[in-house]
């Protein structure tokens, strides 16, 4: 028995590397891309959403090319090739200064901040495939365990690299998280996975997978129109300096972390529903009272807060799609339901950099809050206990 686990905990430490590197580059670039873009740059608000919705749609395009590619060619060799893409990215906006470089390292990178630190804002494509791997490595009812621990571990080593940028310059944080990221790479040849290869087939669970898909179209869409602007926010609002805000990141990475752990005992006491219901409707008033407070403290707050709120069921959430998704169709149901979270977001990026760029900073939190009543409300509709069964 230990002869034949032995394989599977390798594969999990090494993807635990790989996580650690990757999400201390990822934490390091979520810093210095905005002032990169508004002050190196002296680019608007409304220049930096641009970039974002062209990441973020090449993010859904990748995800969803890397979901059927795990299916067929295989999970290692997809995983390989998303992870080699943020070093990549990161050099590119290392050696050129040009704007349209920049929109091309941000799509090859993925820099859509659509998620917090913890929940793998840089370099989206990779994650649905790490996710497919950790599911090959671990046991169902451990699940939620596994991958609470995983995004906590994302979390604070990307809040480690947000502090970190508060120490080097703009091109040096680029430069470094190119080799710090690139370092993660190296590990992933040596894991071991079973595959499935095969033909596409129907997908037999496309009843749960539409469900998961027009919730995370909702939650995508909810998180374009705010989260990549928060950093952005507090330069533009408080004038916040990038050592400063590096400092907030990071402890706002730490406690969105920490409240990762919270997952399995959630998950024990509250179930699926009620745990997505209670902590992501609080996290929503907070996030609409945000703009409105114009008290420095208290924003910080709620950006510390806020993203833990908001993330800390995504454990949850994540173990419960695995759980009802048949495994030699998980990379396409992981890869539908990111690009749909994805293209979402574009749309609400897109539009939130509209408004900001015309001094409208409210608008977007205020459509934050009415998106997610309905993301909650289909949470209840769809996996509640009158319609948990497909």
């Amino acid at each position: 028995m230990d002869t034949e686990l032995r394989p599977k905990r390798r594969g999990i430490y090494l993807i635990v590397i790989s996580r650690i590197t990757r999400s201390i580059a990822a934490g390091m670039i979520n810093i210095a891309f905005p002032y990169y873009i508004l002050v190196d740059l002296h680019q608007s608000a409304g220049t930096i959403g641009l970039i974002y919705v062209a990441a973020t749609l090449a993010t859904a395009v990748l995800s969803f090319l890397a979901g059927i590619m795990t299916d067929v060619w295989g999970k290692r060799g997809t995983l390989i090739i998303t992870s080699v893409l943020l070093p990549v990215s990161s050099l590119l906006v290392f050696y050129s200064s040009s704007l349209w470089m920049v929109f091309l390292a941000a799509m090859i990178g993925g820099y859509s901040a659509t998620g917090s630190l913890a929940g793998g804002g840089i370099g989206g494509a990779v994650q649905p495939i790490q996710n497919t791997v950790l599911v090959d490595l671990t046991p169902s009812e451990k699940r939620t365990k596994y991958f609470s621990f995983f995004t906590f571990l994302s979390g604070v080593t990307a809040a480690l690299g947000a502090l970190l940028a508060k120490v080097f310059s703009i091109q040096e944080i680029f430069l470094i998280a190119t080799v710090i990221a690139a370092v993660g790479v190296i590990a992933l040849p040596f894991i071991a996975v079973t595959e499935s290869k095969g033909k596409l087939r129907v997908l037999k669970t496309k009843a749960t997978i539409g469900k998961f898909t027009l919730t995370g179209i909702l939650n995508g869409f909810s998180q374009g129109l705010i989260v990549p602007f928060l950093v952005p926010f507090f330069l533009l609002i408080y004038n916040v300096p990038k050592s400063q805000m590096a400092e907030y990141a990071f402890i706002s990475g730490v406690v969105g972390s920490v409240a990762l752990l919270a997952a399995p005992a959630l998950e024990k006491y509250f179930g699926f529903v009620k745990s997505m219901v209670w902590t992501r409707g609080i996290g929503t008033i907070l996030f609409v009272a945000f703009p409105i407070i114009q008290f420095l403290p208290l924003a910080v707050f709620i950006y510390v807060f806020g993203p833990a709120l908001r993330i800390m069921a995504l454990p949850i959430q994540q173990a419960e799609l695995t759980r009802r998704v048949d495994g030699d169709e998980m990379g396409r149901a992981l890869g539908v339901n990111q690009v749909a979270r994805l293209a979402a977001s574009s749309a609400g990026t897109g539009l939130a950099g509209y408004l900001m760029d015309s001094a409208l900073f409210e608008i977007p939190f205020f459509a934050y809050g009415a998106v997610m009543v309905a993301n909650i409300y289909l949470y209840i509709r769809f996996f509640g206990k009158k319609h948990s069964t497909d």
